[in-house]
């Protein structure tokens, strides 16, 4: 999954993020199939579930049909047409996602191989607050953080100070 690019430093501060708002005694729904972010967050006491890689723009059915208490997305959203109809579904009354921000310095992603690893978004902030609360979610907490990359260049300086992802918390109003 990650050739020569593991996000230590991402799911480090995700981490940590998550332990500030969700207790180890509450269900996690994970949406998208499992990576190795759920080995994380398991190790740290999480009883984590995930989707099982079906198309959440066209079937919502594991989301409707959970019982966990807290949905985590974590660089999901960007990927779906339509994250509003998600959001809506979802039972649970907490939710936390994260997303990579738009740079105007980069493009948007576009594997040329996988077609499921393409970003149909990239959020600037005011955009991803606008959708949970359009969806009837209230952020209750928020987070950006910068992911330099070891290279040189004009965009690699600009990744030094540059916010890459964005964190939220969120309850259902």
């Amino acid at each position: 999954m990650y050739e020569n690019t593991f996000p230590n430093k991402r799911y480090k501060h995700t981490l940590h993020f998550l332990k500030d708002v969700v207790s180890t005694d509450q269900s996690i729904l994970d949406l998208g199939v499992r990576n190795p972010f759920v080995t994380y967050m398991e190790r740290e006491g999480y009883n984590v579930q995930n989707t099982t890689g079906e198309d959440l723009d066209l079937d919502t059915t594991a989301v409707k049909n959970a019982d966990a208490e807290v949905v985590t997305a974590f660089e999901i959203f960007e990927h779906l047409l339509s994250p509003f109809t998600v959001l809506q579904d979802i039972k649970a009354n907490k939710i936390v996602a994260s997303v990579p921000l738009k740079l105007w310095f980069s493009p948007a992603y576009r594997s040329k191989t996988d077609m499921w690893d393409r970003h149909y978004h990239e959020f600037e902030d005011w955009q991803f607050d606008w959708l949970f609360e359009k969806a009837g979610w209230e952020i209750q907490k928020r987070e950006k953080f910068t992911n330099p990359v070891k290279k040189l260049g004009f965009r690699p300086l600009l990744r030094l100070f540059t916010p890459r992802y964005y964190l939220i918390y969120a309850t259902r109003k």
